[in-house]
């Protein structure tokens, strides 16, 4: 029997997503929205290119603005990517406060017609999005994700490839801690064909690459003038999709519940994670210096805060 994927959220992020999946005939999809018509329209579209792409997989797009996920019900993977964008006037405690009533709904809503899914966090502010999933949906910690890591590592792999001329494929990077301007790039665990990136390029190109990282969202934000990052996105959860679906024992960085790895404690994190059809399989610990362990600790404190405003 084929895998099936649910999308929840029909935007740029969650229709890219539902479109990767279903071309690569990973796994039936199921696309949600609120609005009526939307995903009925974009599913039913993307199904009409199955038999150009050579893709089996079957595309369906519902409204949930009754409240009934029933067509999800059974979801191997459910892809959580509603919520609203930040809105001139709007503080950040008002998104926050926003988009955990989204997800907390959609959360309730898919966790009971699929009791046995591995849940894939996408809506902003990720890490505390990732902990309202898992508190709504009360799933073991393994089987709620947050989708971060890979986009971010994406970011400074595009910009070190840009940098030094050479292959994206050369090129590994690593992005612990938050999904925000305080995540954690690291330089010493960052290689080009095993090479070590401090030994291609100047500290100053370096810092330079690792702060356009921390910005990467917001520098897509700047330039589209409405609306946010899809591409990118889409792409790694398609990665993360693909590597649990094939349950393929890939090691890549994701926000997961730590409970003493990294010294942090009851909270989401970005960090290496072998990602298996159970989810996440094993958490990936590896050696930080002293100043890279004070950024990780300064992320989980911005997480925290807002995890704490929550009361979650």
């Amino acid at each position: 029997m084929r895998k099936k994927v649910t999308v929840v959220g029909g935007g740029f992020v969650g229709a890219t997503t539902a479109q990767r999946i279903a071309d690569d005939g990973l796994a039936d999809v199921v696309l949600t929205d609120i609005l009526e018509g939307v995903p009925a329209g974009k599913g039913l579209d993307m199904l009409e290119a199955m038999p150009i792409l050579g893709s089996d997989a079957r595309v369906q797009g519902i409204s949930t603005q009754n409240g009934d996920y029933g067509p999800t019900a059974n979801s191997d993977i459910v892809v959580i990517t509603a919520g609203f964008p930040r809105k001139p006037g709007m503080s950040r405690d008002d998104l926050l406060k926003a988009n955990y009533a989204v997800v907390k709904q959609a959360t309730e809503g898919v966790a009971k017609l699929s009791p046995h899914a591995i849940l894939i966090l996408v809506t902003n502010p990720l890490d505390v999005m990732a902990q309202t999933a898992l508190r709504a949906s009360g799933f073991p910690k393994n089987r709620v994700i947050g989708m971060a890591g890979v986009l971010d590592s994406a970011r400074m792999r595009a910009f070190i490839a840009m940098e030094l001329g050479v292959s994206v494929e050369n090129v590994h990077a690593s992005v612990l801690g938050g999904h925000g301007d305080d995540m954690v790039p690291l330089p010493r665990y960052s290689t080009v064909a095993g090479i070590p990136l401090p030994e291609l390029l100047s500290q100053e190109r370096i810092d330079a690459i690792v702060q356009r990282t921390r910005k990467g969202g917001g520098e897509i934000v700047a330039l589209l003038k409405t609306g946010s990052a899809y591409y990118a996105p889409s792409a790694a959860v398609y990665e993360m999709v693909r590597a649990i679906l094939g349950d393929r024992k890939m090691i890549l960085p994701c926000a997961a519940y730590l409970e003493g790895e990294y010294g942090i404690n009851g909270l989401f994190m970005g960090v290496p994670a072998k990602l298996g059809s159970d989810g996440i399989e094993k958490i990936i610990e590896i050696k930080l210096a002293a100043d890279e362990q004070a950024a990780l600790e300064k992320s989980a404190a911005a997480v925290r805060q807002m995890v704490e405003t929550l009361g979650i």
